[in-house]
């Protein structure tokens, strides 16, 4: 057993260094997007699911006006909220009923209610449809959607003002079919030489967490990831696909992950059709709510792993076939689920008996344990934040003593949560699966309208 999990820590330290060193690198190669204007504009259809979004609807609109693109549509799907979420939308949209027509090409998902135009804004349609879950919401999207386009987004994400140019010229790229955009977060945006940043300072210790886990993931593991063409995951917060691709592969499938399901359908896709990629764009940005309270965090993650497992479930049998074969299936079994969930366990058992049977042997391993992963999860928190700084995300000098203090927190405390979160969502998967698995919305005002001036 103690074999195993040192096999298994050992690989806890190669994975992270090979993602550390492999998204630096990848940052020095991509594109400058941001400096070049755009000849024409493809036309973007921006699906948003919601189900009980009432409270942060107002922030969602007021973001989408100050877009400063114009061949776009925006498509809100009510999937059977029990709030005021329609009510919600007819007040600050100014709704008028349409005629139902199906178009020729339509996926599967439950009845439509009513469709309906703004009479204010006239790109915007609204879906109103019987509850069916994200992926069912998503579908009829895609199915009323005209645009060549299809952009993905939570409801209580707002996009960067330059997100969709930005798209525009990855798209532009004919061999593209689909893209991961970035994620930052939304509470306690402030203004720097940078333009505007979360700020660690004002903020609950909670949201300064995630502040740095996000800059990782992003930053790190799917720009690395992206670079390998082994990006398993393009975000249901904000990702873009061909609209043709998608109906191609039947749309989403009715899982708990469909962002995952549908991703690994794109690049299965991708590898039939030789030409063609998938690619984790970071200099287009949307801005995302994260949970404040640790119960929400905590039914957040539990339901993230679900998701993760129900996909693990889904294709085990495709990625054992082809892991040595296909890079996305050897990431996805060695990086993340080897890695990813096993080694929580070990790590736990590992720990646990280490300091029930303590002895100088064993007190070498728990210093050799402790000294190796901190020096790797504090390279890779620091690379994250230099690359970035790289893209204009930097922060500011103010923020100094909070971002230390966040990473020594986060590497004595928030990542033995993280593996808690981890082990108690793999387990419960095969006790309950959940569907939408909501989480409280603040929806305070975030001076949208600001960070969209600072973002041109």
């Amino acid at each position: 057993m103690y074999t195993v999990s040192f096999i298994l820590f050992v690989l806890c330290i190669l994975f992270p260094l090979f993602h550390t060193f492999n998204a630096l690198k990848a940052s020095k190669k991509t594109p400058s997007y941001l400096k070049v204007t755009p000849d024409k504009e493809v036309g973007m259809s921006i699906l948003i699911p919601c189900y009980n979004e009432a409270s942060i609807l107002s922030t969602t609109i007021q973001g989408m006006k100050q877009l400063h693109y114009h061949n776009y549509e925006l498509i809100f799907i009510n999937d059977g909220s029990t709030d005021e979420t329609m009510k919600a939308l007819i007040r600050e949209l100014q709704l008028i009923p349409q005629e139902l027509k199906k178009p020729a090409y339509s996926l599967d998902f439950m009845p439509i209610r009513q469709i309906y135009l703004s009479s204010q804004y006239k790109n915007v349609l609204v879906i109103d449809k019987e509850n069916g879950g994200k992926a069912d919401s998503l579908n009829a999207g895609i199915t009323y959607a005209t645009k060549d386009i299809v952009i993905t987004l939570d409801a209580d994400s707002v996009l960067d003002a330059k997100a969709l140019s930005i798209l525009n010229q990855v798209f532009d790229d004919s061999s593209v079919i689909a893209a991961g955009g970035n994620v930052h977060i939304l509470q306690g945006l402030e203004q720097t030489r940078n333009g505007f940043v979360p700020s660690l300072r004002k903020m609950k210790q909670i949201v300064r967490f995630q502040i740095l886990e996000y800059l990782r993931g992003f930053y790190i593991l799917k720009a690395s990831l992206a670079k390998s063409n082994a990006l398993s995951i393009i975000s249901g917060a904000f990702g873009a696909f061909k609209r043709k691709v998608l109906l191609e592969v039947g749309g989403y499938r009715q899982t708990i992950g469909e962002d995952i399901d549908v991703t690994l359908k794109v690049q299965q896709y991708a590898m039939k059709h030789k030409g063609t990629r998938v690619l984790f764009v970071p200099e287009a940005i949307c801005y995302t709510e994260v949970p404040e309270s640790w119960k929400d965090l905590y039914n957040q993650r539990v339901r993230w792993q679900k998701a993760f497992m129900d996909c693990f479930v889904l294709y085990f049998m495709t990625f054992i076939k082809s892991m040595f074969t296909n890079r996305i299936s050897f990431f996805f079994l060695v990086d993340s689920f080897l890695v990813g969930v096993v080694a929580s366990y070990f790590t736990g058992f590992f720990l646990i008996s280490l300091m029930a049977f303590i002895s100088e042997i064993s007190w070498q391993m728990i210093q050799f344990y402790e000294i190796g992963s901190l020096v790797v999860n504090m390279l890779y928190t620091f690379i994250s934040l230099i690359i970035s700084n790289q893209y204009g995300f930097g922060y500011s000098k103010r923020n100094l003593f909070a971002i230390i203090g966040t990473i020594f927190l986060d590497l004595f405390i928030f990542r033995f949560i993280n593996l808690f979160y981890i082990m108690v969502g793999s387990a419960a998967y095969f006790v309950n699966k959940e569907g939408w698995n909501k989480v409280a919305r603040t929806g305070r005002n975030y001076s949208v309208e600001e960070v969209y001036k600072q973002s041109v």
